[in-house]
């Protein structure tokens, strides 16, 4: 008898899905969005990115990121600075008040990590985060080969006039 088992990517879409509803309802105590902490998050790893490198790190249109560095530049947690090689270009960088802000939210995320692996031991939970790398690895590995394998194919169709 076969049971209905999830499959892969449905169990991590929905344990992804739990985990940002969870920091949804912990982000709005301090009056930001999801969307905006992750790219106040993103930014305290890549401090002096410009704003086309965090759009893609984010894997949003830069459109969308405008608006979401306009309210935190407004609450003053954000701010942008021309690049001196190209004025076009703007630098983000956090402000102190930002600092504050994400150590604090750490601590909720700590939280937050902790209810999704209760009733794990913590070798079992490290266990699933050194799985969860390697899950990452190799998806990342195909997207580029596949990527790589595809632009070659128009390069190599190109060459030949098709």
């Amino acid at each position: 008898m076969e049971r209905d088992l999830p499959t892969l990517g449905f169990l991590l879409h929905e344990v992804a899905r739990l985990l940002r509803k969870r920091f949804e309802q912990v982000a709005r105590d301090f009056g930001l969005t999801r969307s905006q902490w992750q790219a106040l998050a993103y930014l305290a790893r890549n401090e002096g990115i410009n704003q086309s490198g965090l759009a893609e790190l984010l894997e949003i249109e830069p459109i969308t990121l405008s608006r979401i560095l306009d309210r935190l530049e407004s609450c003053g947690l954000v701010e942008r600075h021309r690049d001196p090689s190209d004025r076009r270009v703007r630098i983000l960088r956090l402000t102190p008040a930002a600092r504050l802000k994400l150590t604090r939210a750490r601590k909720f995320g700590e939280i937050t990590h902790n209810e999704a692996l209760n009733g794990l031991s913590e070798a079992e939970g490290l266990r699933l985060l050194e799985t969860l790398k390697v899950l990452k690895l190799n998806l990342t590995e195909a997207c580029e080969s596949r990527w790589k394998s595809r632009s070659e194919q128009v390069r190599a169709n190109a060459r030949r006039g098709g």
